[in-house]
């Protein structure tokens, strides 16, 4: 098992899908666990799919983990330095993980969804990737203060394949292919200090969020753009994968690149929680039958060959929604 046992973790925008699963993951490992969020105790808006910091905080305790949950909203400067303020404080100064994940621009992604961005207020750029990609930088400023002098760390900075095609529109774009370069050029920045800087690209992920879109969307339109709900992952197995990651001896040697959930998951003989091994987005097991929907009953069939990065950047791949 994954031991990450004495480290600390810092997993932003963790109160519910993605981040709440990473944070289980790295606390089943034995990490301790900084968690933030605008919500404690209740969500902030009651739309049956924001969930809270406690709730975070319970799972993970009941997986054996320590998490500690600090309200936080990453649009706040200043609150993001007090944050990090207090970790040093309480933790003598250390921090060995960050994992970048909170993002703000659900709402207003859901809202201009099909539009093209002309037809979208300016603001939509900012409510899309301020918390999202400039909070991203910010707490990697101040989580590089603490790692550097101690001699290491890692920060994991969650993107997608959105930053390779098109998937949510033109501001979502820009904002993943920005934080893949920003992982990339802050790896340069930061090797001398070892502290590695990796972008995450999950697949398609059955978050709360993604769910209740699919139902808004319907079955046949669900299949359509999110490709078989077989090959989905959960948050869970992403957090699981990341532990692994983390706990490598060799992390250096990823640091700068871009790494994807489902071929680290390969490499560490991890299954999902419901018994799924969900292939690549760029494998052919996954692009032949979403290409073409009357071969999904022989996925099993066809080979988990993975299309080589060249031929991505080249042919710039339509990927479906993440």
């Amino acid at each position: 098992m994954t031991d990450l046992k004495g480290k600390v973790a810092l997993v932003t925008g963790a109160t519910r899908g993605i981040g709440k699963g990473i944070a289980i993951g790295l606390g089943e490992a034995g990490a301790t666990i900084y968690i933030t969020g605008r919500s404690l105790e209740r969500p902030c808006v009651n739309d049956g799919v924001s969930g809270t910091l406690q709730e975070t905080q319970l799972a993970i305790e009941k997986a054996g983990g320590k998490c500690i949950p600090v309200q936080v909203d990453h649009a706040d400067d200043e609150q993001v330095r007090l944050l990090f303020e207090r970790i040093e404080n309480e933790q003598q100064g250390q921090l060995h993980i960050l994992v970048n994940n909170v993002f703000s621009g659900v709402e207003a992604i859901s809202n201009a969804y099909g539009k093209p961005f002309w037809k979208s207020e300016p603001s939509l750029w900012d409510l899309v990737n301020n918390v999202g990609l400039r909070s991203h930088y910010i707490s990697s400023v101040f989580a590089a203060r603490m790692m550097a002098p101690r001699g290491g760390g890692i920060i994991f900075t969650i993107s997608s394949w959105g930053g390779l095609s098109y998937i949510f529109g033109a501001a979502y774009g820009a904002g993943k292919a920005a934080n893949d370069r920003l992982a990339a050029d802050m790896a340069v920045e930061l090797k001398a200090d070892n502290i590695a800087s990796i972008s995450i690209w999950p697949g398609i992920v059955g978050t709360e969020h993604i769910i209740n879109f699919t139902n808004q969307l319907g079955q046949s339109n669900t299949v359509d753009s999110f490709g078989d709900s077989e090959n989905w992952e959960t948050p869970l197995f992403i957090g699981r994968v990341l532990a692994s990651l983390a706990a490598e001896p060799s992390i250096m040697s990823h640091t700068g690149k871009v790494r994807i959930v489902a071929e680290l998951a390969e490499k560490y003989n991890i299954v999902d929680e419901n018994g799924n091994c969900p292939v690549s987005l760029r494998s052919l097991r996954f692009l032949i039958p979403f290409t073409f929907p009357a071969l999904r009953k022989y996925a099993w069939l066809i080979p988990n060959f993975k299309v080589p990065w060249f031929l991505l950047l080249w042919g710039r791949l339509a990927s479906p929604q993440i």
